[in-house]
């Protein structure tokens, strides 16, 4: 992917959160793609020890899933650590590991939340501002909201609600994507609906837990943290 125009990220929190309420504004929740014949799975690692992020990106071919391309980036934390800014922390390494990129991904997946933040502008939104490309956020745990749990089966979902200025809004939903196994927190991030990040991250499962764009782009950065 070419080079793409980005706000400084050298700024406070307070400012930080600022910007978060200004950029959610901009998030578009309609159904873009019209045909997606590429997905990107986009994570990071962090080594506490040397202030080190290692970003990752791995795109993959849809819905065959086979890998096309993999790049990845290292660079020094500039953010520090504070819960609902991970964008701040992590985006301007992962934006760099975007740049190396060949191809264009049609859809990006991240290990993160898309409008299921406190201030609808989780990492999936916000790096999917930035690269104007449709995103979802694909968490592993609970950020903010409330849910019930959905049914044992896989595939099985419920809306994870979150109150809003206009009473209660849907900012995701909770998916099943095994068997009696722990669902997952899937958000639109930006340029997506609810419906359609769910029925992509769906066609992503391969009898694991987490799909398989962000599975391996998770156990890429691993491994280039270890090295």
């Amino acid at each position: 992917m070419s080079s793409f125009s980005q706000h400084p990220w050298d700024m406070s929190p307070r400012d930080a959160i600022e910007l978060q309420k200004k950029l959610a504004s901009q998030i578009r929740l309609e159904d873009e793609p019209a045909e997606i014949r590429t997905i990107a799975g986009a994570d990071m690692s962090i080594d506490a020890q040397t202030g080190m992020g290692f970003a990752g990106v791995i795109v993959f071919e849809f819905p065959s899933l086979r890998e096309i391309e993999r790049v990845s980036v290292s660079a020094p934390l500039t953010f520090p650590y504070i819960p609902g800014l991970l964008s701040f922390r992590e985006g301007p390494i992962l934006l760099k590991a975007f740049e190396k990129l060949k191809t264009n991904p049609d859809v990006l997946l991240f290990d993160g939340q898309g409008i299921a933040h406190p201030r609808r502008l989780g990492i999936a939104g916000h790096m999917g501002l930035i690269l104007d490309r449709p995103s979802i956020g694909c968490g592993k745990s609970l950020l903010c909201g409330v849910y019930r749990e959905p049914d044992p089966e896989k595939g099985a979902m419920t809306p994870l609600v979150l109150d809003g200025e206009s009473g209660p809004e849907t900012v995701g939903t909770i998916l099943r994507t095994r068997d009696r196994v722990k669902p997952i927190f899937v958000s639109p991030g930006h340029r997506i609906s609810h419906r359609k990040a769910v029925d992509i991250v769906l066609q992503c499962l391969d009898g694991y837990r987490i799909p398989k764009p962000t599975r391996l782009a998770d156990q890429f950065v691993g491994s280039i943290k270890i090295v």
